[in-house]
């Protein structure tokens, strides 16, 4: 299997923005790009912006969307019968909301199969624990292993120790996850999920069993993809809930020997086919170039997707949406792209990218994602130029009654536009409320009750603000450097 990553780990650093300082009145005038000298955007772009904003905050459909592909289709993990049902659904969703060259675009993916997990300590004190196996880990035998457990507190910590230490045993990565606003917590802990077998491996351990990277006191185990490497053995992984973790934590404490026995049934299929699906709301002038908004299709298996993607997916498909409802006709196309296969390693993302010429390149002049739940949206981040930053401040002007603040300029826009932004594609972030999101992403509690529809329309309006007001402006953004990325 290729190296693959969980796509949730962002570039957080904070950008500072100080505002110029007034010369004196004999110094010369400073210089001001050009395609700056005029206002960011017209006083009616802004009050049509103003009244996007408005109407969707009053009520929009993208509740009924998420609703609608958590209940006729549910998981929709990459290559498997959901994941293809999900891809008709998005089909017939995109045609009967008016959208038009309603496409997919074929993507292989992988095929894994989570099958059975057992884990359960046999010594001192025997117990079963909850648990699940990680994507993309191997089986066991048919009759399991058991092996003594070494704790190690972090990922670091284990890279650091001898094969004599690890050689033969069961390696427990208990590093738990901080509760913040933003992904910063996730992004600190997801290494030993996505890293730790192959580091347990690299030193001869038989299996890895790691806390599960949520912020959750249920449970209900987490699960997520981990890299591989062709250079190292693979090795049975899974990941204990929280309460379980602190159960083997303690017995651990005790100061005697603790054993684990495992039986996972995971296994790997060859790949299969599956396909990014292209929906557009076509603006005004061919040549303007797009604007796309993106979400993945896929899901995890154990719940039904509907934070992880499923709100993303309605939240993309609905700011589009409003714009055309109100008959706003921008000059540039909305372009709704639903990724393939974001969770076992942007196959989706990798593909469209990949499928671009230079000219169609060109003409993605904008792009944003939404994939981190239902929101509130709480801050405004961009990875842009910075000679179009005035045009980011007027675009956060108009948010800012939504109760989003300003943020850096340091924005990758979310892990599906990756590959676009690597090609110097600028990008908008606008970064959900992530502080109870950790609680049930990729486990069995991602489940539609866990949306709250007021909230799922303050993000859509942000989307559609955002968006817009992308699409209207005659010139475009330019494209990130090297240096800016």
């Amino acid at each position: 299997m290729p190296n693959r990553l969980s796509a949730c780990t962002l570039n957080l650093a904070i950008l500072v923005l100080v505002p110029a300082l007034l010369l004196p009145p004999a110094a010369p005038a400073q210089p001001v790009p050009a395609a700056e000298a005029a206002p960011a955007f017209t006083d009616a772009q802004l009050t049509a912006a103003a009244r996007l904003r408005d109407r969707a905050l009053s009520g929009t459909g993208a509740y009924d969307i998420v609703a609608s592909l958590t209940t006729e289709i549910g998981p929709r993990l990459a290559g498997s019968e959901g994941d293809r049902a999900a891809v008709a659904w998005a089909l017939t969703r995109l045609n009967d909301l008016g959208f038009v060259n309603v496409r997919t675009q074929n993507v292989m993916v992988p095929r894994w199969v989570r099958g059975s997990t057992y884990v359960a300590i046999t010594n001192p004190w025997p117990q079963p624990l909850v648990a699940t196996a990680l994507g993309g880990s191997v089986g066991t035998s048919e009759e399991g292993l058991e092996a003594d457990v070494l704790q190690v507190p972090s990922l670091e910590a284990l890279k650091k120790l001898n094969r004599s230490t690890v050689e033969g045993r069961i390696v427990f990565i208990n590093q738990g996850m901080k509760r913040t606003r933003d992904i910063s917590g996730y992004a600190a802990a997801v290494g030993a999920r996505t890293e730790g077998a192959i580091a347990a491996a690299t030193l001869g351990a038989v299996a890895v069993v790691v806390r599960s990277i949520s912020t959750s006191s249920n449970r209900v185990p987490h699960t997520g993809t981990m890299s591989s490497d062709p250079n190292v053995p693979r090795i049975p992984a899974a990941a204990l809930s929280n309460p379980d973790a602190d159960m083997l934590e303690r017995q651990l404490a005790s100061g005697q020997q603790v054993t684990l026995r495992l039986r996972l049934t995971a296994r790997e299929l060859p790949p299969t086919r599956s396909a990014n699906v292209i929906g557009e709301i076509p603006g005004t002038d061919p040549d303007a170039g797009i604007v796309l908004l993106g979400a993945h299709l896929d899901s995890w298996d154990l719940g039904t997707g509907a934070l992880d993607d499923g709100a993303g997916v309605a939240i993309v498909i609905e700011a589009a949406r409003l714009v055309r409802e109100m008959k706003l006709s921008p000059k540039r196309t909305l372009r709704v792209v639903l990724f393939a296969n974001e969770e076992f390693g942007l196959s989706g993302a990798r593909a469209y990218a990949a499928k671009l010429d230079k000219d169609e390149l060109a003409r993605h002049v904008m792009a944003m994602e939404a994939d981190l739940g239902a929101g509130p949206v709480w801050r405004f981040d961009t990875g842009v130029p910075q000679a179009t930053l005035p045009r980011m401040k007027a675009i956060a002007d108009v948010l800012q009654p939504l109760g989003i603040e300003r943020g850096n300029n340091d924005s990758h826009g979310g892990a599906d536009l990756r590959p676009l932004h690597a090609l110097g594609v600028p990008v908008m972030g606008l970064q959900l409320d992530a502080s109870q999101y950790f609680d049930v992403h990729h486990t069995a509690n991602d489940t539609l009750d866990k949306i709250d529809p007021k909230i799922l329309d303050q993000t859509v309006a942000a989307y559609a603000v955002a968006a817009y007001l992308a699409a209207v402006k005659d010139e475009d953004f330019g494209r990130v450097e090297t240096a800016e990325r």
